[in-house]
């Protein structure tokens, strides 16, 4: 697929995907969501990638939904295309398929990031922000409610509370109140924002096994449901089991006794665990 409304950029196994629509401050689009689903099936399939970053071009990261569509715009009823019945949001598609991503993923909030626009980093594992960046979950003064999954991740990510505060006002707060409230790791100035993910994501792709990092990302997001400790347990000691006896595990312990850099055989696409996935699917009804 070509993309026309992100960027797709694989330097030294990190990706950079650029949401692309500067001169609409990225407002999210039905072809924005299809380009980014087939990015992540992209990267997923290609085991050079070992990290992916997400950011966007020019002012904003993304000013949420595009409402060129005018008061129609959440209205599914009154789209051409429009089917029967209560369909999937849009947000919550692209959040799901984060959710399933095998690699790591970093949000390099670079400006306003709003509605959709921050909904849709809360699937993402690390989000760092420049210091002039503009957050809002705005739905409630646009007379919906939160989509993209984030009535799942955002309490979990902040905490009920806080998650409330923001969602109930609806208001836009600058990039120190979102750190504070414990929804970014660090801010950077603007010029300097690329360069901060991009270390994050050099570390791990320089210094960890990629099978390690894709079953620790799933087993980490996928416990945040578990009803009781012992499942974490359970799925730690199949992890433990089927990774202990790998090249991978062979080669970690060589590399730190020989002290040299671990060079880890393991792929995504070749040496996951025979128990993975070990979770049912779920599908939308």
């Amino acid at each position: 697929m070509s993309y026309n409304a992100i960027t797709y950029d694989v330097e030294d196994g990190i990706l950079t995907l650029t949401l692309n629509r500067p001169e609409k401050l990225n407002a999210f689009t039905g072809e924005m969501l299809t380009e980014m689903i087939d990015a992540f099936d992209r990267a997923d399939a290609d085991d050079e990638v070992r990290a992916i970053i997400v950011t966007g071009a020019g002012r904003a990261f993304c000013a949420g939904a595009d409402l060129s569509g005018g008061s129609d715009t959440f209205n599914a009823d009154g789209r051409e295309d429009r089917q029967s019945g209560v369909q999937p949001d849009g947000g919550g598609k692209l959040t799901l398929r984060i959710y399933e991503l095998n690699k790591p993923i970093i949000a390099a909030i670079n400006g306003a990031a709003v509605g959709v626009g921050i909904t849709m980093t809360l699937a993402m594992d690390v989000r760092i922000a420049a210091d002039v960046a503009k957050f809002g979950f705005v739905f409630a003064r646009r007379g919906i409610v939160p989509e993209a999954c984030s009535s799942y991740f955002l309490p979990r990510v902040v905490g009920i509370s806080k998650a409330l505060e923001w969602c109930y006002s609806g208001r836009v707060f600058p990039a120190d109140e979102a750190l504070q409230g414990g929804l970014l790791r660090s801010l950077h100035p603007k010029e300097e924002l690329l360069k901060a993910a991009r270390g994050i994501a050099r570390d791990i792709a320089d210094n960890t096994s990629a099978v390690s990092v894709s079953l620790i990302r799933h087993m980490m997001w996928r416990m945040l449901g578990a009803d009781h400790p012992i499942e974490a347990h359970k799925i730690d000691s199949r992890g433990v089991y089927y990774t202990g006896r790998s090249a991978d595990s062979k080669e970690g312990v060589a590399s730190f006794l020989e002290k040299r850099p671990a060079k880890f055989p393991g792929t995504v696409s070749k040496d996951m665990p025979e128990f993975f996935p070990w979770w049912e699917e779920r599908k939308f009804s």
